[in-house]
């Protein structure tokens, strides 16, 4: 395990302070060698957290081992977006992301109740229900950088830091509608089988986490909607990226702190 924390940490800190390197000294980013090293980095941090997780007594889906696995999937989709996007420069937001996480995970404890005789339906439900929470924290943070270089644009400003920085306000468009289309697909798959595999949700202290998320849901569908028919963009798209985030927020973080640390 020590191996692994090391080899992931070291491919983490190596890219960050390279892209780091590149972007303040306007130096070409070499792609290929900045891919392979975080794809070692992610093989590691997985070998790492997999006995967190897969344990004797059942799945420990804790709040440290969440984040540690949300910084794995959210380095994960960003290798997935630059195989058909520019967008490698990010890899000064995904690398130390994954790395905080993981320093997380390896070092916090929680109390939780290990999830037994897990049947592949709720497994199913509650690994897209990460993988979506992933994608659509990428989303709220794209949405932070795109207002970000829309308002050094609109006021003109000389030292353009976010614009000459990024990728261009188009690529950064796309992408983040990128996101929240296959956030939104893997948040709607995850809460019907919520619907049909979690059996007492006044029960099992989710009622709030489910209405929060269906309301998210809801944002993000008229979004996506309004984007299809009206042209949504810009600011607007951003704002109501970051809204709908936080209400998924509120329902997924909040009532895990709430359960495994207030109430228990």
């Amino acid at each position: 395990m020590i191996l692994a924390f090391a080899i992931a940490s070291m491919a983490y800190i190596i890219v960050s302070v390279y892209i780091g390197w590149t972007l303040t000294t306007n130096t070409p980013i070499r792609r290929g060698p900045t891919l392979g090293l975080l794809i070692i980095g992610m093989l590691a941090h997985a070998v790492l957290l997999y006995p967190y997780i897969i344990t004797l007594y059942g799945l420990n889906f804790n709040l440290f081992n969440i984040l540690s696995f949300t910084s794995l999937l959210f380095l994960f989709f960003y290798v997935l977006f630059c195989l058909y996007r520019p967008i490698v420069s990010l890899a000064i937001l995904a690398a130390p992301t994954a790395l905080i996480g993981m320093i997380v995970g390896y070092f916090g404890r929680a109390p939780y109740q290990p999830l037994t005789n897990v049947g592949i339906g709720l497994e199913a439900h509650i690994l897209l229900s990460l993988a979506a929470y992933c994608l659509l924290l990428m989303a709220a943070v794209q949405a932070l950088f795109l207002r970000l270089q829309i308002r050094e644009l609109k006021h003109q400003s000389i030292h353009r830091f976010w614009v000459n920085k990024l990728p261009s306000l188009q690529t950064m468009e796309s992408l983040l509608f990128d996101m929240i289309l296959l956030g939104f697909v893997l948040l709607s798959v995850a809460l019907g089988l919520g619907f049909v595999y979690v059996e007492d949700l006044l029960g099992q202290h989710i009622a709030h986490k489910t209405v929060f998320s269906v309301l998210s849901w809801l944002l993000f569908g008229v979004l996506l909607f309004g984007h299809w028919r009206a042209g949504w963009r810009g600011k607007r798209a951003a704002n109501i990226t970051v809204y709908a985030f936080v209400l998924l927020a509120i329902g997924f973080i909040g009532s895990k702190f709430v359960l495994e640390f207030l109430l228990y």
